[in-house]
């Protein structure tokens, strides 16, 4: 198992390339190594969680125990956390459904990374009280039930990610038409995100174009409820061989 497996329960179909790793690439202090070509645009400290959004719920399934270094460019969203424990976050049903990444130690150190090619929207909510949360949420295929990154820290710093991670996303699909089959009107509609004003975007953004995710696994669709939240060591869940990703 690598030492930053990715906590999050998606495997993506990648469409971009013919031999993917599941994780970024970091170098000795933990950096992200950007590939061949790729443009760094920005790094911020926030809080990051992953979420599964269903019609009528919303269940928390993992967060990080510290403020993870996020790092975007022009082709993706990147993360990297270190921490001596992760934990699990019940959801309002009692599931944890979270999977554990060692059988007795864990990992100090965690990644993960969502493509430009992924997110179908993001949502930016002020909470009132100095603090902000934009969710990076993907379509899945053959289920309704929709994975999201959640990334929480002050206002300013949130609403300038949403905004970065918006002109970020349309500019890539715009720039690559081989990955991504756009119809005119969706090109449109890009094409206003790309040079949208800065200001504030609370509330929700489509994004046109997107690629699905795929579960791992039909035990990602259902599954089984657990006792109560625990350690990711102890948790009731079988460990798989295979590491998730991040969306």
């Amino acid at each position: 198992m690598p030492e930053d497996a990715a906590p999050f329960f998606v495997g993506p179909h990648r469409f971009d390339a013919d031999a993917d790793p599941t994780r970024p690439v970091l170098d000795r202090r933990y950096a992200l190594v950007p590939e061949p070509g790729e443009r760094i645009l920005g790094h911020q400290g926030l809080r990051v969680a992953g979420h599964l959004l269903g019609p009528t719920e919303d269940v928390r399934c993992w967060a990080l125990p510290a403020p993870a270094t996020i790092t975007v460019t022009d082709r993706r969203l990147a993360y990297v956390c270190s921490g001596s424990e992760l934990s699990v976050v019940p959801g309002r049903d009692s599931r944890t459904g979270a999977r554990h990444r060692r059988p007795v130690r864990l990992s100090r150190l965690v990644s993960g990374q969502i493509r430009w090619q992924w997110p179908s929207r993001l949502e930016l909510v002020d909470h009132g009280d100095g603090t902000a949360e934009l969710r990076v949420v993907c379509d899945a295929l053959r289920t309704i039930r929709q994975p999201a990154l959640a990334l929480t820290g002050p206002v300013g710093p949130v609403a300038g990610l949403a905004r970065q991670v918006r002109r970020a996303v349309a500019g890539y699909r715009l720039a690559n038409p081989d990955l991504v089959d756009l119809s005119p009107p969706e090109r449109d509609v890009l094409a206003t995100r790309v040079a949208a004003s800065p200001g504030p975007m609370l509330g929700t953004v489509t994004l046109p174009g997107s690629l699905p995710v795929e579960f791992l696994s039909r035990d990602d669709y259902y599954r089984p409820p657990v006792a109560e939240a625990s350690p990711w060591a102890l948790s009731d869940v079988p460990a798989r061989d295979q590491p998730g990703s991040a969306c």
